[in-house]
């Protein structure tokens, strides 16, 4: 099921519209806090949108379909096969379909700042592989509120209870139960960009966004 819903969220982000350059790839820092005009807090997350390289257009009269592929972030020479050397030693790869090659305007070598990408006030969607918190119980993973912790009840507070009938002796699909938690894709929708630092190529985002310091982060303009 989760693998369904990862390629589902993944094809989702290819057939992505990238008209006007509203993408960019950048990784998670750390989360502060802002102050709007009546002094009220809220919570933003400073991503590290550095500039991200156009490593190859791709059109479809040569590929089959219209995409940029864009790179971002650095790595050592030596963990760089043969294969990907002439595009540079970047860490991260990612392509964008469109299905207008004209409305995205990019040549391949082309570099995308963050204020390039995004202004303040813009609505952008973001997705990034959530933090792995292995194998976890039903309240943790799906909120269970637990058994009662009276009438006979010793060492089932926590159980998951009952997980099928009795006449058909089975466990139906889709059974909520305990097992691995976090570590996929997420997406999360319609956050504002509150601020942009050119100078440490920073993009504030308002609100919380999946992963740990250091994640890599897909943003996309709404």
């Amino acid at each position: 099921m989760f693998a369904r819903l990862e390629l589902h969220l993944f094809l989702y982000a290819l057939q992505f519209l990238v008209s006007k350059m509203k993408f960019i790839l950048a990784t998670k820092e750390y989360m502060t806090q802002i102050f709007d005009e009546e002094g009220r807090v809220h919570p933003a997350t400073v991503l590290n949108a550095g500039p991200n390289t156009v490593t190859q257009v791709k059109t479809e009269e040569k590929d089959g379909y219209n995409a940029v592929q864009v790179a971002f972030g650095e790595r050592k020479e030596g963990r760089v096969n043969k294969a990907q050397r002439p595009k540079g030693l970047f860490r991260y790869f990612r392509e964008y379909r469109s299905k207008n090659i004209e409305d995205m305007a990019v040549t391949e070598g082309a570099v995308i700042n963050v204020d390039d990408a995004f202004a303040v006030g813009d609505k952008i969607m973001v997705s990034g592989i959530a933090k792995a918190k292995g194998h976890q119980g039903v309240i943790k993973r799906h909120h269970f509120a637990g058994g009662p912790r009276t009438h006979g009840q010793k060492h089932n507070e926590r159980s998951p209870g009952s997980i099928g009938g009795g006449l058909r002796s089975r466990v139906p699909k889709g059974m909520k139960m305990g097992g691995r938690t976090g570590g996929r894709l997420v997406s999360v929708k319609n956050l504002t960009v509150v601020g942009i630092n050119k100078e440490k190529n920073q993009l504030i985002v308002e609100g919380a966004i999946p992963g740990r310091t250091g994640t890599l982060i897909e943003v996309r303009g709404l």
